[in-house]
């Protein structure tokens, strides 16, 4: 369902948008429409791969070897 929305910019960022519309064959709205798309694509993207790197973080990682001795042990006084 598509809803149209009111935009208030500068005549002359709407001069330049109008531009690079024409340039590129298509309106104001859809260069509009497909930008914000991306920005909210990229977000989402963001934020899934920051609660995977998050995940891997609290799960830690091993990375071989063996503990020797304890932590205990090594700072005893």
């Amino acid at each position: 369902m598509k809803q149209n929305i009111t935009l208030s910019i500068e005549k002359e960022l709407l001069k330049k948008a109008k531009l690079m519309a024409t340039k590129k064959e298509t309106s104001v709205t859809k260069l509009l429409a497909d930008q914000l798309n991306k920005i909210i694509s990229e977000e989402d993207e963001y934020e899934s791969s920051k609660k995977k790197a998050l995940a891997k973080l609290r799960k830690g990682f091993h990375l071989g070897g063996t503990i020797l001795c304890r932590r205990e042990d090594l700072h005893e006084r």
